[in-house]
């Protein structure tokens, strides 16, 4: 049994894993490696580390101390628990920064680990990884999978069954596009216009042709969403009175469903969307980009329903360091 911890900070938030690996027999897991995780600390923060990235190609002063903040928290717990190991990843907005030296100081002298700021398509078979572990070997999801990992500066297209076959990384993501199309004067739209809603749109559609440059996304019989935007859609399809990992954790939205509730948060107010109650206070604002992504891509791959998963890029740094 070897005790890990994962991080992984992204554009809007940073996460925490720290959980038991038990040792397999040869041969079991994937490639002979762990057979299971079992989780012992499971956190997420919203500290928007991207904020103003797209502009001005650097981390904001108050966009570090926040993340800062978070690792100081994340370090007492993972004292607290023993890990033995432990591996942080940075993702999209930390990838793009030109101050990106000051974020990799910080860290280190909080955590003592060097982040490991990582391509879009380690970040792709990391998400993979994590979503369809425990899917593998379900009738009624059938192979292969598309995985998508909706995240506040990108977004990863993985398709594979047992091993990712083809993966992709483009610039689309809840927070870039809320802050690309979206933001005048420092003010978030509230709500956005027909034109702003149709700039962002095509800007996906863009991204889409992109990724299937690279990635044969109409080729997927099993659709499966990760992340905040994703989950996010699924709490408020099931009426949530509160976000509930367990009952979202394989839950399965209709491409209807999510096109209802993108319509409904793309012409609700601020005030409307804070009312939620499964949603987050860091969500609000950006959740209506995040579901436009996911409609878009359930357009284009005519997938009829998405599948979605709270395990993702968090869990496969977890296998990957256990």
């Amino acid at each position: 049994m070897t005790r890990v911890a994962a991080i992984d900070c992204g554009t809007n938030s940073i996460r925490l894993l720290v959980a038991d690996a038990a040792d397999s027999a040869p041969g079991a897991g994937t490639a002979g490696g762990p057979a299971e995780l079992a989780e012992l600390d499971r956190r997420m923060t919203i500290v928007r580390l991207g904020q103003g990235v797209d502009r001005t190609g650097r981390l904001a002063p108050e966009a570090l101390e926040r993340t800062f903040a978070a690792c100081r928290e994340y370090a007492d717990v993972i004292r607290e628990h023993g890990a033995e190991r432990v591996r942080f990843v940075a993702t999209s907005a930390s990838r793009d920064a030109e101050n990106r030296a000051d974020f990799v100081r910080g860290v280190v002298d909080i955590l003592g680990v060097e982040p490991e700021v990582i391509t879009g398509g380690q970040e792709a078979e990391f998400s993979f990884t994590g979503a369809t572990r425990e899917l593998r070997g379900r009738d009624d999801l059938p192979r292969p999978y598309l995985v998508v990992d909706i995240g506040g500066g990108s977004t990863e297209f993985v398709v594979g069954d047992d091993r990712v076959r083809a993966a992709r990384s483009v610039d689309v993501g809840c927070v870039r596009m809320t802050e690309r199309h979206l933001v005048h004067d420092g003010q978030v739209a509230d709500p956005p216009t027909e034109r702003q809603i149709a700039a962002m749109r095509a800007d996906i559609e863009a991204a889409l042709d992109l990724a299937e440059q690279t990635v044969p996304l109409r080729q997927a019989r099993t659709l499966v969403g990760l992340a905040g935007s994703v989950t996010t859609v699924s709490a408020i399809a099931q009426e949530l009175p509160a976000y509930d990992s367990a009952r979202i954790h394989h839950s399965r939205i209709s491409r209807d469903r999510v096109r209802e509730i993108t319509e409904w948060l793309l012409s609700a107010t601020h005030a409307e969307r804070a009312a939620i109650p499964s949603m987050h206070p860091g969500r609000v604002d950006v959740i209506g980009a995040g579901a436009l992504v996911l409609l878009a891509i359930m357009e284009r791959t005519g997938a009829e329903e998405v599948v979605v998963s709270e395990h993702d890029i968090l869990d496969g740094i977890a296998w990957s360091v256990a």
